[in-house]
């Protein structure tokens, strides 16, 4: 906890070195240290960016002051060493204050005699969150901390999270971050704002400021074709009335002359409300997210059936991961594995798609049947999309309007791809499996890091449809609205 105060950035502006483009320009934000505030934004539009300038990782033209110390998670760690040695280095805590924290998170104290290398994902997650907490004055920076925890430990995290104050979460989980958070900061396309409230406020509060917009938009057009064509008109007849003048006596030039003369001025004035209409115009539609519908093309399969599971058992150096298995898929199915880490999930994932794991019990994948598979890791993507694209014997303009309509830009088709984000990386991974001509879809947690709006884009397109998935995610949003079915381990 930290005393009420301010975080005040004043006209930072910061670019990475050798490029042409800035990632942020003349911001000016101010944030209560006090705050839940949950960090929103399309993938590569600067979010680590600007928790890394924060933490002083990075440094941008302009300023940053704040009454408090900020810390990043996750941070490195020696993982060899004991838990509590680990907890240690962050401060002396009494014993009473760490078995606290660890009774919120639903952490057993025996992990604190153990090397943090044996403990789960989730359960190391837990643990850096804890020691971060039990300091004093400091403002967390808390980035994709969903990422190794299931669908209970998000639930848990964001529960443990809304007990907390002070710091900045960013998560694509829709259900997490409603849980924990009373402010968003989101990354436009054209600005940074803050608004309070939970990520589904801010979201029906975006969208109505964009159907607003829009319609404006539309009434300004139809306004501005309209005072154009008034204005010709009037000018056209200023010049025809001028033009009767020749011939005409004296008194009656006079008089024709100051008739054109008013209706040039009209003219004029007419041009002046189109002008305000022009800059009013502009103002407008600066931050619309373009999340066009995606398009796929799935494949059907000759028979109903094209995987069945029957009383299957995985073990691993003599211990069961999982046993008792038993669901089929069929073509329009689009199941959901569901379990707690650990639980074999991604075992399956790999047997069905013919990996040689170790099992007894019936495996039956159908004959002939082409499988696109998703995995966990992206961050082995390197080259650019164009090499990607030939490499796998992808249609490249396909893919690369695919990516377009996931918030690609155009100049990143020829940037390598170790240089993408981490959710730009899962987007290439996922757009190419959804360009491969496959009967069934397997992704195993295929949203890591991918933003909202390209995971409701997403949804929408698996909803229009209806390819046959079977997949992995601990989003439950994204469970709620796809699963027609759930496999529980």
């Amino acid at each position: 906890m930290i005393n009420i105060a301010e975080i005040s950035i004043s006209g930072m502006t910061f670019a990475y070195p050798g490029s042409y483009e800035n990632v942020f320009e003349n911001v000016n934000l101010s944030i209560d240290t006090n705050w839940r505030l949950g960090l929103s934004g399309r993938n590569g539009r600067g979010k680590t960016t600007l928790l890394r300038l924060l933490a002083g990782q990075l440094t941008p033209y302009g300023k940053i002051s704040a009454p408090c110390n900020f810390t990043y998670f996750p941070f490195d760690v020696d993982k060899s060493r004991l838990t509590e040695s680990i907890i240690g280095d962050f401060g002396d805590f009494s014993d009473w204050q760490i078995a606290r924290e660890l009774n919120l998170l639903e952490v057993v104290e025996d992990v604190l005699t153990r090397p943090f290398d044996t403990l789960s994902g989730g359960e190391q997650t837990k643990i850096m969150l804890a020691a971060l907490f039990l300091r004093e004055n400091h403002f967390l920076l808390i980035d994709e901390p969903t990422n190794h925890l299931d669908i209970h430990g998000r639930r848990l995290v964001s529960r443990y999270l809304a007990g907390k104050s002070g710091f900045i979460l960013v998560s694509h989980d829709r259900y997490f971050l409603d849980g924990c958070v009373d402010h968003i900061l989101s990354i436009n396309k054209a600005d940074i704002s803050v608004t309070r409230g939970n990520f589904s406020t801010w979201l029906e509060n975006k969208q109505r400021q964009d159907s607003f917009e829009l319609a404006q938009n539309q009434k300004l057009k139809r306004e501005i074709g309209r005072l154009e064509k008034t204005a010709r008109e009037k000018s056209a007849w200023s010049d025809k009335i001028e033009s009767t003048k020749i011939g005409q006596g004296i008194y009656d030039r006079g008089y024709v002359g100051a008739q054109a003369a008013r209706m040039m001025k009209k003219a004029k004035a007419i041009e002046g409300r189109r002008q305000r209409a022009v800059d009013e115009k502009s103002a407008l539609l600066k931050n619309i997210e373009t999340a066009d519908d995606l398009k796929i093309f799935p494949q059907k399969y000759h028979a109903k059936t094209l995987v069945r599971l029957g009383d299957v058992a995985i073990s691993y150096g003599g211990r069961d991961v999982c046993r008792g298995i038993n669901f089929t898929i069929e073509a329009g199915d689009r199941i959901a594995l569901c379990g707690a880490n650990g639980s074999g999930k991604s075992s399956i994932i790999k047997l069905i798609c013919g990996e040689g794991i170790s099992h007894t019990g019936e495996v039956h994948v159908g004959s002939g049947l082409k499988i696109s598979y998703v995995s966990q890791d992206a961050s082995h993507l390197t080259g650019t999309l164009r090499d990607f694209c030939r490499e796998n014997g992808l249609d490249t303009g396909l893919m690369l309007a695919l990516l377009r309509k996931l918030d690609f830009r155009r100049e990143q088709f020829d940037i390598a791809m170790q240089n993408f984000s981490a959710g730009q990386k899962k987007k290439v991974l996922m757009a190419k499996s959804l360009l491969e001509a496959a009967h069934l879809l397997i992704w195993d947690e295929p949203l890591n890091y991918i933003d909202v709006l390209s995971r409701i884009q997403i949804e929408s397109l698996i909803l229009r449809y209806s390819p046959t998935i079977l997949f992995v995610e601990h989003d439950g949003a994204f469970l709620d609205k796809i699963a027609t079915a759930r496999v529980e381990l």
